[in-house]
């Protein structure tokens, strides 16, 4: 039943988000937000009412002629008011930001065609074109396209912003949160809610709160106004998350600064926190001359690592750019794939997927697991500390605190030694993880997605791998997670009782930093983890599943599937068919049963998708699904499987296409058409098992197995 929320459900949201500073984030307010709290509180509802439509849009200009709502006595009336007081002023006041927000390119664009003094070049950036509107403002008016009447500019928006940062823990969140949450569109963490603040005190909160909107500002700032940034004094920040802002902000000012005062950008970059500017910092430097420095600079960095990555980067440049090394650590690795698998072309779509298909087809158990692995695992070992212990500052936090700040194991050193020390093997270790799978599943969680196979590689880790292998690794996740959140190899593989974890690269695929760095720890702490270099060939083993589908109509959000055909190929030999009517749960219309034949009756003791979507699965399985006019069937296929909840992902090929690119210059490439050029035999057209076994044929003519 479809919720529906109270009249003035956005009045009580925005009291909702309030009152939440009586508690411990109150102390992180400054005077203005207080004062703004006091005076909305202060007026009557009425008014209550548009300051709170007004602070859930997602811009702080709104148009006033779209405040007609009935609940609201005389809004026009109620807009003049708090105009006279303050609340709102005109459009003019508004930051460049907030008008970026409300207007779409196509917008500026066309108020610049009112400057006859501008040539308005459609492939700039939006940010460029909306400096050149102000410009052109500043020098002949507001544009005639925009009625400055109309639209208004809430005054209150730079404070409204500080204070759903303070909630929220970041710039991006919003108010209307509240109604998804009401609606059951966005799941919360509906546990306790603690006494942790997101900043740790009134000062960290405001130096925050500056660098995240200095961020989002800078794209909008003239060289003038960029160079002045540069040279003022940032504010000083100690906790993670701000220090992890301060970084950003710093590295998107630097690079900025580049191409308007060189030497003034690399002394910013030199003195600015964080590896990024560092890093940037080096190779502009070298750039410029300054080899000595840099070298100087990459020996203290090798020295004492700030961190993994920034160590991984400088033992690298510091080889290439001075021992002569030709190559980079990532091409090394690269070149040195201890495996090299010919994998079928059609996999192209999902490499990591075919190459488990091709395990499978050789005996050997493969699974996906990249980050998902090593991330559920991590959440299922410590699950009650961090779900519980780590209790949410607002239900909207999906992230524990200790692990946005990246202080997971100082702040809970004692409890992860006890889970260590109270499962201090392979088999009692396991037994918890699956008693807190079986206990948490389905809670919501920022770390991996609840699914059926998610247990098959955990179970192969602990049945095969060194138990001071995994919690090794897992101490290193709880120490940084940071680090170590991310980066794993693509698949686990199981053959001869022996583990690895492959990192699969087809041609042109690159290994980024983070996978260098994750790869080499996987193997200090003793996992064999190889890299897989993909060639495409065409496999003569890989399967296809040619499938052809009846349907109630062409749209498949609204209809559905009637019959199913498939027909399995390997090597151009039919292994294996399957054939169904369907039940669609509502009537055939009369035009399809004339195409079909497919009637009513014949389909009303039918089984349902449901009854046959396992038996669908399996049969298509590590195959290619191949259709004529191949979006069509599949499309239908993937939302049969979405409206169960299950996902359904194949690679595709297409006959019409195949045969378009073989075939070239037929009048028609209909399969009825086709069929009969080609002579292929079809006993019933528009029944799906005959249309599949005829696009069969067309699928081996292609590939030239007839």
């Amino acid at each position: 039943m479809r919720k529906v929320l109270p009249e003035k459900y956005y009045l009580d949201h925005f009291h909702e988000f309030l009152n939440f500073f009586e508690g411990n984030s109150g102390g992180l307010l400054d005077t203005e937000s207080w004062a703004f709290i006091h005076a909305f509180r202060a007026l009557p509802e009425p008014k209550q009412c548009i300051v709170a439509r007004a602070a859930n849009r997602k811009y702080g200009v709104i148009n006033r002629t779209h405040f007609n709502y009935q609940e609201i006595p005389s809004p026009a009336e109620q807009i003049d008011a708090l105009i006279t007081d303050g609340w709102f002023g005109s459009i003019k006041e508004a930051p460049k930001r907030d008008l970026a927000g409300m207007l779409v390119k196509e917008d500026i664009l066309r108020c610049l065609t009112g400057y006859p003094q501008i040539t308005v070049d459609r492939g700039v950036k939006k940010a460029t074109l909306l400096n050149a509107l102000f410009t052109c403002i500043e020098q002949s008016g507001w544009p005639a396209d925009l009625s400055v009447d109309d639209y208004l500019y809430c005054r209150f928006d730079g404070v409204l912003r500080f204070l759903t940062f303070v909630y929220f823990g970041n710039i991006k969140g919003r108010l209307n949160q509240f109604s998804m949450r009401d609606l059951g569109v966005m799941r919360t963490r509906n546990q306790a809610v603690g006494e942790q603040t997101h900043f740790e005190n009134k000062q960290e909160a405001a130096a925050a709160f500056y660098y995240a909107m200095g961020i989002e500002e800078l794209d909008y700032l003239d060289d003038d106004q960029r160079l002045a940034k540069a040279q003022e004094a940032q504010p000083e920040v100690n906790s993670p998350g701000a220090m992890g802002l301060a970084e950003k902000y710093a590295y998107k000012l630097g690079v900025s600064l580049l191409l308007i005062d060189n030497p003034l950008a690399l002394d910013f970059l030199k003195s600015a926190p964080g590896d990024s500017c560092q890093e940037k910092w080096i190779r502009e430097a070298y750039k410029a001359g300054e080899k000595a420095s840099v070298k100087q600079e990459l020996e203290a960095i090798i020295d004492a690592p700030a961190s993994d990555t920034l160590l991984a980067f400088a033992e690298d440049f510091y080889l290439r750019k001075y021992h002569k090394k030709r190559t980079s650590m990532v091409t090394d690795m690269l070149r040195s794939a201890t495996r090299v698998l010919d994998l079928d072309e059609s996999q192209n779509q999902a490499v990591e997927q075919g190459v488990i298909g091709w395990y499978k087809r050789h005996g050997i158990n493969a699974w996906r697991t990249e980050n998902r692995l090593w991330r559920s695992l991590f959440a299922l070992v410590f699950w009650p500390i961090l779900f519980e212990k780590d209790s949410p500052i607002t239900e909207f936090d999906r992230r524990p605190k200790s692990l946005q700040d990246n202080r997971f194991y100082t702040t809970f050193v004692s409890d992860i030694e006890k889970v260590f020390s109270c499962y201090a093997d392979n088999k009692s270790m396991h037994q918890y993880v699956l008693a807190n799978a079986t206990r948490y599943y389905g809670q919501s969680n920022s770390l991996f997605i609840w699914g059926p196979s998610i247990m098959a590689p955990i179970n192969a880790l602990f049945t095969y791998a060194d138990h001071e292998q995994i919690t090794t690794l897992l101490r290193a996740m709880a120490v940084d997670f940071s680090q170590f959140k991310d980066g794993f190899p693509d698949i686990l593989v199981l053959e001869n009782d022996h583990l690895r974890f492959e990192e699969i690269k087809a041609p042109g695929d690159q290994l980024r930093r983070n996978q260098l760095v994750t790869i080499q720890k996987l193997r200090q702490v003793g996992f064999d983890v190889q890299i897989t270099q993909v060639n495409w060939v065409r496999d003569p083993n890989q399967p296809y599943v040619v499938v052809d589908i009846e349907t109630t109509g062409g749209n498949s959000q609204y209809h559905r599937i009637t019959e199913i055909g498939m027909v399995k190929l390997v090597n151009g030999e039919v292994v294996d068919k399957w054939q169904s009517l369907i039940n669609p749960q509502r009537a055939i219309p009369t035009a399809i049963t004339r195409l079909t034949g497919i009637t009513n009756a014949m389909v009303a003791d039918a089984p349902v998708f449901a009854e046959v979507a396992d038996t669908i699965d399996r049969f298509t399985q590590d195959c290619v699904f191949v259709a004529h006019n191949v979006n069509f069937d599949y499309g239908f296929v993937r939302q049969e499987f979405s409206r169960l909840e299950q996902s359904y992902r194949r690679p595709k090929l297409c006959t019409v296409r195949e045969s378009r690119k073989h075939f070239p210059g037929l009048s028609s490439y209909s399969l009825a058409a086709l069929t009969h050029h080609f002579d292929i035999a079809m006993e019933q057209h528009h029944r799906a098992l005959s249309d599949a076994q005829a696009a069969a044929e067309l699928l081996k003519m292609t590939q030239g197995r007839v």
